[in-house]
């Protein structure tokens, strides 16, 4: 039913001259709502009748409603002070056309002295005798003196002007101006070298160099001499440092003191105070910002209560929320033991790209938080054996290279195992494992330790098989110290041929197969005993990805008045310079994408980025909501200082865990990952490139999965206005550029 929660301007009517004058200097302002589900075609709700708010019960001068939702519909105008009561009626009919019009049934609607006459009702329209239409009506009222109007009207003007977007839909296509072969003719002229700017570094480097160090390499003794310069530091000579390579090694669970009344949790060996038969009930994840619980000490056997855990402390949790965490917290109550690890195992023949698929799962888990780890047996025998080997050393009837070989299989297995025990969530065991012996003996390995799947990759394109051939002659370091290319070619394909006479297809235990799924054109995945909610997103991850090479420009939107008056969130138009860079985007992108007329233009729903990229022409433009940027909550529409000054709580605890933090009523930077999830599937399943014109913590979010950059950093990633991020994805992984259009 209508209602009317308006205000009864009469009530004291009968008091002293000065409250009529009072009531007199006022202006009343109404506010009228009608709201429905069910949309009829194009009609529209309008408002008509009598002055002050028509002036005339024409049905053509009606006053049209704005949708304000999208089953509100609002319109909201002041009253002068010698108006008080106002008759008026509802109908329905196009925006721009009379044809049809609908009067709402009933008598007209009277208000009077701030407050709806009558008995409140539906609006009710009749299309015929068996069409029925009814909107429910809100009526408002508030009595709004002169000052209070002229002041809200200023920050309407400044603030909270109307969007400009309005009316464009979710998705389009402008075509290009007659004449126009790329875009405007009025383009701005732009060379694109010139804009180029220096980028994080990104030459291109070898897949499985970037791979785990073998343990047994930090503790020595276990390799040749020719490694003994890397045995000291314990790092890779291959990549830096990392700090989780520079962390100290906790003593295994077992040997932790269980005090008395603790629970162990199985997967780390961490404790909570609860008792064994109800520790099922206890589990607790930690997803805020200073929440304090129990951290085990690796120095002693007492338990110390604080927001931080020692850094030698494990946390079996992934560092996400939402779908993530919730998964993590059901595999750890109900799951057995070994299914919270989990070993992704490759299997198949050389040049396949194993490595390269591998690599990109590795980075996909860690970015949604998943403790991950990429362990390659061929940079275990490299530092072994060297890398002098010979095709011979691979031939099936070589005892002496098959045992070295599954050496280091086990070496391999053995660190993953390990570090599996010591917390880590997910290792990628990348090999040919081609044959049922060797993966059979690692499945007897991981027996109570993790779960396996295999993850077999099965290549029939001679092309693509040829070019992952030339670019291991080029990149491995099997043949750095060749320098006949030729000899080092023939070398590797006897190396293959010897593969293919042993290689044996998984039939066993849980696996995936992906087939002549590289390319991006077709093909087919088979799965076997995959379940649970990690396996799951591992093959839709792996269904949607493939090489073929294309840029994706990641660029915030044009500076806003906003970003002017250094707000945060909001919904504001551009600034002066903010309509520039449109314009320099707009020819940016038409002289880049000239030949690539499949491309596409993502922006988020916000204003400011529909704005930027409403010029470019020729290219499908997508609204994403998951674009949007980060939800500020009640902080909407404040600078830093002024939170810093009204809330310095949250200003303190934003500024201890930005990763962490959530907003009160918004979002943290792991709830921005968890949205954002489709938008990369959609990106590695895109073969044509794609310009997304986004907001600072989205780009950070986006741009650190590409760069495989750690979760903890994403908050503090730099994301200038005006410049555009160029990845290049393709086989030989992720590359970068960045041009500046504008300071």
């Amino acid at each position: 039913m209508g209602t009317s929660s308006s205000k009864n301007l009469d009530s004291s009517s009968h008091g002293s001259g000065e409250e009529k004058d009072d009531h007199g200097g006022g202006q009343l302002y109404v506010s009228l709502k009608m709201e429905n589900y069910k949309l009829k075609g194009d009609l529209v709700p309008h408002v008509y009748g009598s002055v002050p708010l028509v002036g005339s019960w024409d049905t053509s001068k009606a006053l049209p409603m704005e949708r304000e939702s999208t089953s509100m519909w609002e319109l909201s105008f002041v009253v002068p002070p010698n108006h008080e009561t106002l008759d008026f009626k509802f109908l329905l009919k196009p925006k721009y056309n009379n044809v049809p019009c609908i009067e709402e049934e009933g008598p007209n609607r009277q208000f009077m002295g701030g407050k709806l006459q009558g008995v409140a009702r539906l609006a009710v329209f009749k299309f015929s005798t068996d069409e029925v239409l009814e909107y429910q009506v809100f009526i408002k009222a508030n009595r709004v003196s002169p000052f209070d109007l002229a002041a809200s009207w200023r920050a309407y003007q400044e603030n909270l002007e109307p969007s400009t977007v309005r009316g464009i839909p979710d998705v389009s296509i402008n075509s290009l101006p007659e004449g126009a072969e790329n875009g405007s003719s009025t383009s701005l002229d732009l060379d694109l070298e010139q804009y180029l700017v220096p980028a994080p570094a990104t030459a291109v480097v070898y897949a499985a160099n970037l791979t785990e160090t073998p343990r047994s390499l930090k503790r020595g003794g276990v390799f040749s001499n020719a490694d003994a310069s890397t045995k000291d530091t314990g790092v890779s000579v291959d990549r830096p440092a990392t700090i989780k390579e520079m962390e100290e090694v906790i003593p295994d669970p077992p040997k932790l003191f269980n005090p008395p009344g603790m629970v162990e949790s199985k997967s780390l060996g961490t404790f909570s105070a609860l008792q064994k038969q109800d520790s099922y009930r206890g589990m607790y994840v930690d997803r805020g910002v200073g929440s304090p619980r129990l951290v085990k000490s690796a120095s002693a056997h007492t338990l110390t209560t604080g927001g931080k855990p020692d850094s030698a402390a494990k946390n079996s949790m992934p560092a996400a929320a939402g779908a993530v965490a919730a998964a993590a917290v059901a595999d750890q109550m109900l799951g057995p033991k070994e299914d919270m690890h989990l070993a992704i195992v490759l299997v198949g023949l050389p040049a396949r790209g194993k490595t390269f698929t591998a690599a990109k799962l590795t980075r996909y888990l860690r970015w949604l938080g998943h403790d991950t780890k990429h362990f390659n047996v061929g940079k275990y025998r490299r530092l072994k054996h060297g890398t002098n080997q010979s095709a011979d050393f691979f031939r099936g009837d070589n005892p002496e290279g098959m045992e070295a070989r599954n050496e280091v299989a086990a070496l391999a297995m053995d660190d993953m195992t390990a570090w599996m025990q010591e917390g880590g969530q997910v290792g990628i065991f990348d090999a040919t494992n081609s044959t049922s012996e060797r993966r059979n003996m690692l499945i007897k390995m991981a027996e109570g330790k993790c779960k396996i799947i295999f993850l077999e990759t099965i290549c029939n394109d001679r092309m693509i098989i040829e070019r992952n051939i030339r670019l291991k002659i080029q990149q491995s370091p099997d043949y750095a110290d060749e320098p006949d290319f030729e000899a080092g070619y023939q070398d590797f394909k006897r190396r293959l041929d010897n593969y293919e006479k042993i290689y044996e297809p998984v039939n066993e235990g849980s696996y995936i197969k992906m087939i002549d799924m590289v390319s991006g054109h077709g093909g087919q995945i088979q799965v076997n005993n995959i379940s649970g909610y990690l396996p799951g997103r591992i093959v839709f991850f792996l269904v949607n990805t493939h090489l073929t090479p294309r840029p994706i420009l990641l660029t915030r939107h044009g500076e806003s008045r906003d970003n002017v008056r250094t707000r945060i969130g909001g919904d504001t138009p551009l600034s002066g310079n903010g309509e520039l860079y449109a314009k320099k985007l707009t020819n940016f992108v038409e002289k880049r994408l000239k030949n690539e007329r499949a491309a596409s233009i993502w922006t988020s729903t916000l204003q400011r980025t529909i704005l930027t990229a409403n010029q470019i022409a020729g290219f499908p433009k997508i609204q994403w909501r998951a674009l949007d940027e980060i939800n500020a909550g009640v902080c909407d529409g404040m600078t830093y200082e002024e939170i810093k000054k009204n809330m310095p709580d949250e200003y303190e605890s934003r500024k201890k865990d930005k990763l962490r933090y959530r907003y009160p009523r918004g979002e943290s930077y792991l709830d921005v990952i968890q949205r954002l999830e489709p938008v990369i599937i959609e990106l590695e399943r895109q073969r044509a490139p794609v310009v997304v014109v986004s907001h600072q913590a989205v780009l950070r979010a986006l741009y650190a999965y590409f760069a495989d950059r750690p979760l903890k950093e994403i908050p503090h990633i730099e994301m200038p206005l005006h410049t555009i991020i160029e990845i290049q994805m393709g086989v030989t992984g992720v590359q970068e550029k960045r041009y500046k259009l504008m300071d």
